[in-house]
């Protein structure tokens, strides 16, 4: 009975202060001169990268108010006032959320008031800090260019590279220890776009995320692409394909395999791939009667640019193209830039990847010996 007592209470006193478990509250304070009766546009991120208009309201003495039902899922909001740069991002979370920015500044926002929107600021905060601190000592940096100062500029170099590493270990011991904070899931998304970390430090992190930190768009999206890359990782068998070779007769990749198999995505237009096709015929030449074959996997747009190009560079090995066809087969191997080749053992294993000049002849000869 007391129990339920307590329940009923804390129901009853969420009521009289207007909050609804379905909605959220936004009191927002805009510093600087605004009109009255200035739109104010709350917003969100749709399918496709499209833009969702949430509501809108207006200005009064430098003060807006959303009270809008909470969505689904955790996902960032924005508030935009019109006429004015930039926006202010929070997370729509129930409760009473306030939001103060200057007109000028307003991607400047403090945020506060529930555990997503303060975490976020603790972020913030935390990183503006570390930011400041490069900052101050680029400036430092620019005179010593100025004044060809070789000897602070190393040094100063060095010491900006201790701080990057010092934001890193920041964001990532955040991370670790706010594990139901959705901005954690957008900064693993921003390490994992950034290259920042190996794949398997991102999934390690991404482990340790909530649930409903996992529901959210850019979490998810990582996810995604991981769960993809499994299919052409190292140890994986890699995908079978087909497609028309330079007689426009289809070719199979398992009638292609050697002891070892190179897939080599590259094109006529792309410079890197051209540049690196000497070593690769140097390789090829080398190994083929050891057991290399390879097979080229053209993403030309023109069948023309594509033959003289094999011409031209001497490929004499299997080539297969068709715009239709190769981009499945890029899609089947997760690859959205040239080059990009991968290593197979006689099962058709993938054993290596994006090995190029010295490395890649290190590992065939490793292989073939």
């Amino acid at each position: 009975m007391k129990k339920l007592l307590v329940t009923l209470t804390i129901a009853i006193l969420a009521v009289a202060c207007g909050e609804k478990a379905d909605t959220f509250v936004v009191n927002g304070t805009l510093r600087g001169e605004i009109a009255d009766g200035t739109k104010v546009f709350l917003k969100t991120a749709g399918e496709k990268n499209s833009v969702v208009e949430i509501d809108t309201v207006a200005i009064k003495d430098g003060k807006f108010v959303f009270n809008t039902a909470k969505p689904a899922t955790l996902d960032p909001y924005y508030i935009f006032i019109d006429k004015v740069r930039g926006n202010m991002m929070f997370f729509p979370e129930q409760g009473t959320i306030e939001i103060s920015a200057h007109k000028d500044s307003i991607r400047n926002v403090v945020v506060s008031g529930t555990l997503q929107n303060d975490a976020f600021t603790s972020f913030i905060e935390g990183s503006k800090k570390i930011g400041e601190k490069i900052q101050s000592i680029q400036q430092d940096y620019q005179k010593a260019s100025m004044a060809r100062d070789t000897a602070t500029v190393k040094a100063l170099k060095d010491e900006i590279k201790e701080i990057q590493e010092e934001g890193k270990d920041y964001e990532i011991s955040f991370v670790k220890e706010n594990p139901n904070a959705v901005i954690s899931g957008m900064i693993i998304s921003r390490l994992f776009t950034n290259k920042v970390l190996a794949q398997e430090e991102i999934s390690e992190l991404l482990n340790g995320l909530s649930d409903d930190v996992k529901k959210t768009r850019a979490t998810k999206a990582i996810l995604e692409v991981l769960e993809k890359s499994k299919a052409t990782a190292i140890g994986a068998k890699a995908p079978e394909f087909s497609a028309p070779n330079l007689e426009g007769k289809n070719l199979a990749l398992k009638d292609a395999l050697g002891k070892v198999t190179i897939i080599d995505f590259w094109a006529a237009w792309c410079v890197p791939c051209r540049n690196e096709n000497p070593n690769v015929v140097k390789v090829y030449n080398k190994y083929h009667d050891k057991g290399l074959n390879i097979v080229g996997v053209s993403l030309d747009r023109s069948a023309d640019d594509w033959k003289k190009a094999i011409e031209e560079d001497g490929l004499t090995w299997n080539h297969v193209y068709n715009a239709k066809d190769v981009q499945e087969v890029a899609k089947l191997y997760d690859v959205t830039s040239i080059p990009a080749t991968f290593i197979l053992d006689e099962n058709g294993i993938i054993i290596a990847k994006n090995l190029r000049g010295d490395d890649l002849e290190a590992k065939i000869a490793e292989l073939l010996q």
